[in-house]
């Protein structure tokens, strides 16, 4: 196959799923191996990027989607006539954080960390998909552990945890080594 219809079969394969797909499961798909795979899922990002399209191919944790372009945003919510998402209080953020740095943590936890009950921080944020439940610890009662979701990632501009800032306590550390 010539890279043009490898480009557009990759292309239609990240259309149709909606969600973000594996780079192991692209190369499967068009019998690739996965660094030929990614030259190919990063050559249309990068066409896309250039022409200034509305939609763009973005990594997340090891995986591509296509979404639209942050600047075309605007224009979709007037279409749509959606009022603009909430942002996230001050309490919310906290327990985001906590989550984000400490996953898979309890809300036990996360009580502990912050002070206060966690019951409406973590339900409002798994009613947000930015956290879901990943488990149960392996302790008295199995307690559930949670972590965060690829929507996490997207909402924030992440391709993957690696790329949250460090904790101010870990630059600290590293400066004095």
């Amino acid at each position: 196959m010539r890279m043009s219809q490898l480009e557009a079969v990759v292309e239609s394969l990240l259309f149709i799923s909606g969600e973000a797909v594996k780079l192991k499961a692209i190369a499967d798909t068009i019998e690739m191996d996965q660094a030929t795979t990614k030259a190919i899922v990063e050559s249309l990002a990068e066409q896309y990027e250039k022409e200034k399209r509305g939609i763009r191919i973005v990594e997340i944790d090891g995986a591509y989607q296509m979404c639209t372009a942050a600047d075309c945003f605007s224009y979709i919510r007037n279409m749509y006539k959606t009022p603009q998402r909430q942002g996230l209080t001050q309490s919310l953020l906290e327990t985001l954080a906590i989550i984000a740095y400490k996953q898979p943590i309890t809300k036990g936890h996360i009580e502990e960390i912050r002070g206060v009950s966690a019951d409406h921080a973590v339900n409002k944020l798994v009613e947000k998909k930015l956290v879901c439940e990943v488990g149960r610890m392996d302790a008295p009662g199995k307690p559930l552990l949670f972590g965060t979701t690829d929507d996490f990632l997207r909402y924030f501009g992440f391709t993957s945890l690696q790329e949250l800032p460090p904790l101010e306590e870990e630059e600290r550390q590293e400066s004095t080594k």
